[in-house]
């Protein structure tokens, strides 16, 4: 039997949040490992884990894998959610590189000292940039590549689920993306994982952010 998925990350969303989507639309279980100290990221730095000195690590397959594109693009290809060929792959890449564009400036808010003109912003580039390419790309195709789900989809599922949290009914001038949406929410996997007690992480917090400068050993940035 192979052995289970770990990820090295804070207990928070984060860069890590996409990944425990894509793996639980995968099917995949994962256990996950908390840094909380500036010790335990010490540890992993001494252990040779993080290549770049950064986390997300996630520990898959006997590697341990670093940066957040390529840990995505690894578990997607592994899990056949990654296009049936190159064409498709690199429209699924697009799409999920400008959802990442997107749910980035929300990732980095709790970080900001000032968030109101940058929430305006984020409203903006939502509602101007990225939903209408979403609502034309589903305007009868049940996902957005080849038919079948993908990266690209798990991808927007959480980039909407996060825009509402932000801006309740942002979603209604894009019926398109509205319904699928609703249909992504009825997959079993990722149904059970927006009940309470699952794996996904709320919000982050004052006490996210206090870990994870602690962890850095570093003070809040002037964002």
């Amino acid at each position: 039997m192979a052995e289970k998925v770990v990820l090295h990350y804070f207990n928070g969303r984060g860069k890590m949040e996409t990944i425990r989507w894509l793996l639980t639309l995968a099917d995949v279980e994962f256990d996950e490992c908390y840094l909380s100290t500036n010790e335990e990221y010490k540890k992993l730095l001494g252990d040779g884990a993080l290549m770049f000195q950064q986390v997300p690590m996630v520990e898959i397959d006997g590697m341990k894998l670093v940066q957040t594109k390529a840990i995505l693009n690894y578990i997607a290809e592994k899990y056949h959610l990654l296009g049936d060929n190159i064409v498709d792959r690199v429209k699924i890449n697009m799409y999920a590189e400008g959802l990442m564009d997107l749910m980035e400036m929300i990732m980095i808010l709790p970080f900001s000292k000032d968030v109101k003109p940058k929430l305006e912003n984020i409203e903006t580039k939502a509602k101007e940039r990225y939903l209408p390419v979403f609502e034309k790309a589903l305007a009868g195709p049940i996902y957005l590549v080849g038919g079948k789900k993908s990266l690209a989809d798990v991808e927007l599922l959480e980039c909407t689920l996060m825009l509402e949290e932000k801006f309740p009914g942002i979603l209604a001038d894009f019926p398109n993306v509205k319904s699928f949406q609703g249909r992504m929410t009825q997959i079993c996997s990722i149904k059970k994982f927006l009940q309470p007690g699952s794996k996904r992480k709320p919000q982050p917090d004052e006490a996210y952010v206090k870990t994870v400068l602690e962890v850095f050993n570093t003070k809040l940035p002037q964002l």
